[in-house]
């Protein structure tokens, strides 16, 4: 349900980061919040008595992660709706799974991607495809606020889940979106191996389609200030530098990357490796795929 947010944790200072991160939103949104620890069945840990009916044994550390967790969520919004879950079997299927309730998936990422044995981004990049709603990675707790919100978009129709986001994020924060267009000529043309006035004909007629579909946007919000960035460049690069003075970054995922010069993942994968804020991986809703 879109009133509820789900953070996975597993003890981690980027999972407590996650935590925070997920608590204030909920207040923004006026949402219940969910804490959930994925117990890996093949991890080998002590047996215990089952917890919350979920088959198989945990430790007392899973305990005290869940209870660390909630304690965080509650000094940082006292007044939101909190519950705890246990979910057995892998950290990717386990969350894909609590997710299908939530509006929104929040997890950490620090170098061994905030669980245990994946690389960075591997938990991500596994859920921003195929989790049910928007997905939020938190690197480091947020101490600095820039009151501006980042959204990438490549003017497909596949950028309308993004951009409906970002929207919603700038409104709630009161912050000012800035929309970046970043297009990149196709490797393969032949007008890629130089730059000449044809790709800058190119350039500005996507750029003027992209223009276009933010039109409706700004007459759903008015009250949101929109910095429009057109670029010529690829978009990860742009994007990271974009995060530097930003709250959040959202980008699009389908098929293509969220991105037409983009393969399937390759614009999610390198913003979450880059960006110097949380990045927010948003999938097109049924109907748009």
């Amino acid at each position: 349900m879109a009133g509820l947010i789900v953070v996975g944790v597993d003890g981690s200072e980027p999972a407590m980061a996650a935590v925070e991160w997920a608590a204030e939103d909920a207040v923004r949104s006026d949402a219940a919040l969910k804490i959930v620890h994925v117990h890996d069945v093949w991890a080998g840990a002590a047996p215990l008595p089952k917890v919350g009916g979920v088959g198989g044994s945990v430790t007392e550390h899973v305990r005290e992660v869940l209870a660390a967790a909630t304690h965080r969520a509650r000094d940082r919004a006292p007044g939101i709706e909190i519950s705890t879950d246990l979910v057995a079997g892998t950290v990717v299927e386990g969350l894909k799974s609590a997710s299908e309730e939530a509006g929104t998936l929040v997890i950490g990422s620090r170098g061994v991607g905030g669980f245990a044995g994946l690389v960075l981004g591997s938990v991500g990049l596994g859920l921003a495809g195929h989790a049910a709603g928007p997905v939020v990675i938190v690197r480091a707790p947020v101490r600095t606020v820039h009151g501006v919100i980042v959204v990438g978009f490549d003017g497909s129709e596949h950028s309308e889940a993004a951009l409906a986001y970002a929207f919603t994020q700038a409104r709630r924060r009161g912050a000012r979106l800035r929309a970046v267009y970043a297009w990149q000529m196709p490797m393969l043309s032949a007008y890629a191996l130089g730059y000449s006035p044809v790709v800058e004909g190119l350039f500005e007629d996507e750029a003027h389609t992209a223009r276009q579909r933010l039109a409706p946007w700004r007459e759903k919000y008015p009250e949101v200030e929109v910095e429009e960035s057109t670029v010529c460049d690829h978009p990860v690069p742009v994007l990271s530098d974009a995060s530097r003075q930003a709250d959040l970054v959202v980008v699009g995922s389908h098929g293509r990357g969220g991105f037409s010069s983009a393969v399937l993942g390759s614009v999610s994968h390198g913003v979450l490796h880059r960006a110097h804020c949380p990045v927010a991986v948003v999938r097109p809703g049924k109907e748009e795929r």
